[in-house]
């Protein structure tokens, strides 16, 4: 009896990959995702500890420049999602990302890298990630029946997230083996595996979504849309709290593993993937879950503040990968979460805006908050830095739960 129920959760959390175009999709997302990880761990790694002596600030300035365009583009990139065709704006998006983390690469590899040209390639991918962010994650709307969205973003989040528990490890250990340059020609090489699941994915089968009025307004509908909504008002300013001092893992993880343990690569690396093993957890309990609500992301806020809080005091590298398992299962659940709510709650017309507008608040909320975060880390060191961050998830817990106060009476 157990056994078949089990089996019976595995199927509805799985229930997505029984489609074609989904299962395609998913494939190859899962070795780019791989990639990108990648990169992300050997970016941070070549400038904390090659172009910098151990300097938190340059980390953060290249986090802020790679997501500072998804709110400088935010007047364009929702309309581009809500009125171009996301397939073909999704190959050019990533046959563009491809590029660059193959110039990246050569760059390193033939020890002509800068500090000013990661700054450089890191500005030029987050204005490309800007375009390609609210695409990817509406696109999934045309994968996949309106019932199942809330389970192929679940596992969306799985995918992009087992990616970060084996792509950090395996970056960790090339970094030491053949150094950073070949992980960054590596990463571009995965962007083939999405382009050609793009190619190959079966277009009268794809469940359109309805498309904005070509005069329809832009980014300032979106804005009076979300205005009128008291519930994505609240959503959006937990996110703010938690994107802009929370959701800074890099500028955290590698300068406890430098400083604070005086870790290698390879153990950096690892905890990296110890983090992403709790955020797949929460991925898969997200793509289980039928709905969820504002009652469970507040709750998930109050975990990851009480997490963070937790790791600052971790007296040791392997108590410390412990708790980032519980940390990552907390912000997952509230990422995933919130992307659910608001794609099953928003008008299709609107889908593109609003996920733009939620994206660049949790997202571009980071050009504001690593600087400021890797100053503190600099200065009154990493423990501190994820003291902020248990403060902001507390603090994105009492708005949640002062919407929910304010709706019941």
């Amino acid at each position: 009896m157990g056994g078949k129920l089990l089996s019976d959760a595995m199927k509805a959390a799985f229930r997505s990959l029984k489609g074609y175009n989904y299962r395609i999709w998913a494939a190859g997302a899962l070795v780019s995702n791989v990639g990108t990880w990648m990169q992300r761990v050997a970016q941070d790694w070549l400038v904390l500890t090659q172009l910098t002596h151990n300097n938190a600030a340059a980390v953060g300035l290249v986090m802020a420049l790679q997501f500072g365009p998804q709110l400088l583009l935010l007047p364009v990139t929702g309309f581009a999602a809500d009125h171009f065709d996301r397939r073909k704006l999704l190959l050019v998006t990533q046959a563009t990302m491809g590029a660059l983390a193959l110039g990246l690469g050569i760059l390193t590899i033939t020890g002509l890298v800068r500090l000013w040209q990661v700054d450089l390639f890191a500005f030029l991918l987050g204005c490309v990630t800007a375009f390609d962010a609210p695409a990817r994650q509406t696109f999934v709307a045309e994968l996949v029946r309106e019932a199942d969205l809330p389970n192929a973003v679940g596992l969306n989040s799985t995918s992009f997230n087992a990616a970060r528990t084996i792509g950090p490890a395996v970056a960790g250990i090339l970094i030491g083996a053949i150094g950073s340059g070949w992980v960054f020609l590596i990463n571009a090489a995965s962007f083939v595996a999405v382009l050609c699941s793009l190619s190959l994915l079966r277009l009268g089968q794809l469940h359109p979504s309805s498309r904005a009025a070509a005069g329809s307004g832009g980014l300032v509908e979106g804005f009076r849309y979300v205005w009128r909504r008291p519930d994505l008002k609240a959503i959006l300013l937990m996110l703010l709290l938690i994107g802009t001092f929370g959701l800074n893992f890099p500028i955290f993880i590698s300068t406890m593993s430098v400083t604070v343990f005086h870790a290698g690569a390879g153990r950096y690396g690892l905890l990296t993937s110890m983090m992403a093993i709790g955020s797949v957890t929460g991925a898969l309990l997200a793509a289980g879950r039928a709905k969820p609500d504002i009652a469970l992301v507040s709750a998930a806020t109050a975990a990851f503040g009480l997490g963070c809080g937790l790791a600052a005091v971790m007296p040791d590298d392997r108590l410390f990968g412990i708790v980032l398992v519980f940390v990552g299962l907390a912000a997952q659940t509230v990422t995933t979460s919130t992307n659910s709510l608001v794609q099953l709650s928003t008008d299709p017309a609107m889908r593109g805006r609003v996920i733009a507008i939620l994206l660049a608040t949790i997202l571009g909320s980071t050009p504001i908050g690593a600087p400021i975060v890797g100053w503190v880390a600099d200065r009154f060191g990493p423990r501190w830095a994820l003291g902020i961050a248990a403060a902001s998830g507390l603090a994105a817990a009492v708005v949640g739960l002062r919407h929910l106060v304010g709706r019941s009476t």
